[in-house]
């Protein structure tokens, strides 16, 4: 099972256990985040695809570390014009590890193991 999400004005390929390196998110490490902009799931060969997003599915991640990428130079000239700059630059990045993909469907399996659960109880309560 594979998503596409949209975040941080790009477009990203998730799985389950995958480690992605998204643009620098407000979010501290540790915390869980959340991305509602699915464009796309594809789970067991069955493809949904959103118009523009996809209703009712969730791509939750733990965030693992904020850095910096490596260092590129941007250096500009102009010929015969004694023209030169130069400059660093380092974009900083979050690592986010992908937790579950949550579609409609899991949701209610979910809620129907939960409801399964919870009558088993009343119904052992009922017994004593």
């Amino acid at each position: 099972m594979y998503a596409i999400i949209e975040s941080c004005g790009k477009q990203y390929k998730v799985a389950e256990g995958d480690v992605v390196f998204f643009e620098k998110l407000d979010v501290e490490e540790g915390k869980k985040v959340t991305f509602d902009k699915v464009i796309l799931v594809s789970e067991e060969g069955k493809v949904q695809v959103g118009n523009p997003y996809v209703k009712g599915v969730k791509v939750e991640g733990k965030v693992v570390s904020h850095g910096k990428g490596k260092k590129i130079i941007v250096f500009k000239m102009k010929a015969k014009k004694n023209y030169r700059r130069k400059q660093g630059h380092r974009q900083p990045y979050t690592k986010v590890e992908i937790t579950s993909i949550k579609t409609a469907a899991k949701k209610e399996e979910t809620k129907a193991a939960s409801a399964k659960a919870e009558s088993k109880k009343v119904a052992e309560k009922a017994e004593a």
